[in-house]
């Protein structure tokens, strides 16, 4: 039986029932709504030659040539599905809820599917949804520090304490400077870390705070969205000043195992604001595996990059809190009470 439903309505089932996206394997790489199975209708080139036929010849040669395409995979498609909802309960889409999704759909519940979902308008409608939610106004907290501060450490320490966090570096699967990509595999497409980012951002409590380490627009290859960011850029910052040795400590324990070469070129990549001679005194310290070194002097670069644009944030309230150790557990607890002081300020002067 096949049931229309929108993607709000589908959000608050996706726990319990399986999505099938049926676009090709290319477009579902672009970007897919997370959590969805591919089971292309069409391969990428069948899908190239039917929209030829349809542009070139009509649309019933296009249509005859698509269930040309689709015969011989009929079964696959039920076995396929199966594997993913044994109980018969299935969610289906396509780019806009066309005939793509409705005619596997329609397979699906005339194969013994007891209940087929079809999103409407499809892929396209979840990405306006996911987009327009950027603009929702929310509790959002900065967590601001020198490069090197075990941000993203210490947000997961809030985490574990209850707090509500946006990872956007992990999301990006990057780091967010010209050292980020190490260590971490390939980045996702900027429209499918928009998709992870509104996956993780429509189960927040917006009243309650949420903490978000300071980002620049870009991580890596990658874009947070504007509206997300420009309400982050309007949020207060709580900034960690964290002496240089320290932080460069911490760096090293971080990068030790990372690949020298891939270390070689992303120093090699800010040479022109590090300058020629501390490129050279950096790489030389990397031939003889002295990291601290190398991360003392690049940290002169992050530090006057980091500093000039926090001094350009205008419409942000920017709260200082000093500390001479990088330990995830002490921060937080000095983070939390600090915190919870300024609301408590600002709650009294709201009052009077």
């Amino acid at each position: 039986m096949l049931h229309e439903i929108s993607i709000s309505e589908y959000i608050k089932l996706a726990e319990s029932v399986p999505l099938v996206d049926v676009r090709s394997p290319g477009e579902y790489e672009k970007g897919h709504i997370p959590g969805a199975f591919s089971i292309p209708l069409f391969s990428n080139d069948e899908r190239a030659a039917v929209g030829t036929v349809y542009v070139q010849r009509s649309k019933e040669k296009a249509i005859e040539l698509g269930y040309k395409y689709v015969t011989p995979k009929l079964e696959w498609f039920i076995s396929e599905s199966r594997k993913l909802a044994p109980d018969g309960i299935i969610a289906v889409h396509c780019w806009r809820g066309g005939m793509r999704s409705r005619s596997f759909a329609q397979h699906l519940a005339e194969n013994g599917f007891s209940k087929v979902y079809v999103i409407t308008g499809g892929y396209k409608t979840f990405r306006n949804h996911a987009l327009e939610s950027f603009k929702t106004e929310a509790n959002i907290c900065i967590l601001g520090g020198y490069t090197g501060s075990g941000k993203t450490h210490i947000l997961y320490s809030l985490k574990e304490q209850g707090e509500q966090i946006i990872d956007l570096e992990g999301l990006a699967n990057h780091k967010g400077s010209a050292f980020g990509r190490i260590g971490d595999g390939k980045q996702p497409s900027i429209e499918q870390f928009e998709n992870d980012l509104f996956w993780v951002w429509k189960d927040l409590d917006y009243n309650k705070t949420i903490w978000i380490e300071d980002e620049s627009h870009r991580i890596g290859l990658v874009n947070i969205p504007m509206n997300f960011f420009e309400n982050m850029r309007s949020q207060p910052v709580i900034f960690l000043d964290i002496s240089r040795a320290e932080r460069a400590r911490f760096l090293v324990k971080d990068y030790s195992e990372a690949d020298k070469a891939m270390l070689r070129d992303s120093i090699l990549r800010i040479e022109k604001r590090l300058g020629g001679l501390n490129t050279r005194y950096a790489l030389e310290h990397l031939e003889k595996n002295e990291l601290f070194e190398v991360a003392m002097i690049c940290l002169i670069y992050y530090d006057k990059y980091y500093l000039r644009g926090l001094k350009n944030r205008e419409h942000q309230d920017i709260y200082t809190i000093e500390s001479d150790t990088i330990s995830p557990e002490i921060i937080t607890k000095q983070i939390k009470a600090f915190y919870e002081s300024v609301r408590y300020e600002k709650y009294k002067a709201h009052t009077v």
